[in-house]
């Protein structure tokens, strides 16, 4: 499909639609002409007929009717051979006189032979009386020429009055009328076309400025459009256009901010790796090697935490977010998940406990992946900071419009000056092995699902974080 430009569609729609346009009403305009032309000339006929009737009257005697008859002979005579003025229709139009009987009275010079006969041949006879001959307008073919008729029948002095015109005269004033109508149209219609093209790209111009400037513009520059004055169609494309670069401008910033950090933060681990594994290779015997691997193995786990957050927290990215919906049971979500966390808390000696009410409806809309990944993180947390011998409690409960979640932990606590730095990422307290990432990946669920995050102290003598989940995913989360 050939690809065309709005300049170029708009002049292809508007031409045709001024061509098509202009057709139809030449062609309506000729067919109005033409009948009213016919009309005109249909009445000179009838009106020329009556004229005929007063002058060859009963008053006539047929001394006179031969006189008239010798002057419209000497009139064409002199016209022909002394150059009289005159017309050469006279010789298209004519007008005959008959007696009852058929017998020509009166005869013009013009007037075709043989236009009666034409007439009672058509009553199936070919000298049929002219009684059952039907007064008014007939057409016929003589020599070779369309003629219109015009039969008056003078019932006083019983007198049949034959008037006729040449079909090719009403043609050639018909085509004379259809030149001159569509002479102006012939002509007008390239000016207008060229007038047109012009005003459309008249019209066009913001656009082509805006594409050019687009063109112009170097990729890396992000800033908005300066677009002054705008016509309105175009002011939302504009708008449109600064939000989209926009958007990309804080993507952009993100992603290096993001790529910032997650260098910062994986230096160290990779650096403490390198010195692990050349322990192990300087070591001097099997216990020492033993040790160092040791210690290497649990640097690796480290980095791989590190990792998967990070990886976690790109994922939860605003640009990247695709939440997948679904009504789903969390009481089910965190029976699985907390089943999957247990081993981690008997190595470290903890109690894992789930307190939910088995009769209460913990159904809600939301995205099973993510959500698994705050219940992972809320109940990771609380088993690092926890210590050995401690308590992890889950529980769940809630109303007709929302869900309620807590972790409480018997660890040692956090201040209530440093819970709000929690959310921040790459923050952490003590020598937890984490990022610093878990609580921001929480805010960020939470956020996409549109629930809020609470830290509270906990009835255990460490944290609680209490999440608030609505059970319909509010619209204005994203």
């Amino acid at each position: 499909m050939l690809k065309r430009s709005i300049r170029q569609r708009t002049l292809a729609l508007l031409l045709g639609t001024l061509l098509v346009s202009l057709s139809l009403i030449s062609w309506r305009s000729y067919r109005d002409a033409s009948h009213e032309i016919e009309e005109l000339f249909d009445a000179q006929l009838a009106q020329s007929a009556r004229l005929v009737q007063g002058l060859v009257g009963h008053e006539m005697d047929p001394q006179a009717r031969r006189a008239l008859q010798e002057a419209l002979d000497a009139a064409v005579n002199a016209r022909r051979d002394q150059g009289v003025p005159g017309h050469d229709y006279e010789t298209k139009l004519g007008f005959q006189v008959y007696a009852a009987d058929g017998s020509t009275l009166l005869q013009s010079a013009g007037a075709p032979n043989g236009a009666l006969q034409q007439l009672q041949a058509g009553l199936g006879a070919t000298a049929a009386p002219l009684a059952r001959l039907s007064a008014g307008y007939h057409d016929v073919m003589l020599d070779g020429h369309a003629w219109r008729l015009f039969l008056l029948h003078d019932r006083e002095d019983d007198l049949w009055i034959l008037l006729s015109e040449r079909g090719d005269v009403r043609g050639e004033l018909v085509g004379k009328i259809a030149r001159r109508s569509l002479l102006p149209d012939l002509i007008g219609l390239p000016l207008l076309a060229l007038l047109i093209w012009f005003a459309v790209g008249w019209g066009l111009r913001p656009l082509a400025r805006m594409a050019q400037l687009l063109k112009r513009r170097d990729p890396d520059n992000l800033a908005p459009l300066l677009l002054a004055p705008l016509p309105q169609e175009l002011e939302p494309v504009a708008a449109s256009l600064n939000r989209l670069l926009q958007q990309v401008n804080q993507l952009i910033e993100r992603e290096k901010r993001f790529i910032a950090d997650a260098a910062h933060e994986l230096r160290t681990p990779l650096a403490v790796l390198r010195i692990h594994a050349q322990n192990a290779q300087q070591a001097q015997d099997e216990q020492e090697r033993a040790e160092a691997l040791e210690q290497l193995v649990v640097g690796v786990d480290r980095t791989t935490r590190v990792v998967t957050q990070l990886l976690t927290l790109a994922r939860l990215e605003p640009s990247a977010q695709q939440l997948r919906l679904a009504p789903l049971d969390l009481r089910a979500l965190a029976r699985e998940t907390l089943a999957e966390l247990t081993p981690l808390a008997i190595a470290q000696d903890q109690a894992l406990t789930l307190e939910v009410d088995e009769q209460a409806d913990c159904r809600l809309t939301g995205d099973a992946a993510s959500l698994t990944t705050m219940l992972q993180n809320l109940v990771g947390n609380a088993l690092e900071y926890t210590p050995h011998g401690g308590r992890i409690e889950v529980q769940l409960h809630g109303d007709a419009g929302q869900l309620i979640l807590a972790v409480d932990d018997s660890g040692p606590g956090i201040s209530t000056e440093l819970r709000p730095q929690l959310f921040e990422r790459f923050f952490r307290l003590g020598g937890g092995q984490g990022a610093g990432l878990g609580l921001s990946i929480v805010a960020r669920i939470a956020e996409l699902h549109g629930a809020s995050v609470e830290l509270l102290d906990s009835p255990l003598g460490g944290l609680r974080v209490l999440v608030r989940l609505p059970r319909r995913l509010p619209v204005t989360a994203s």
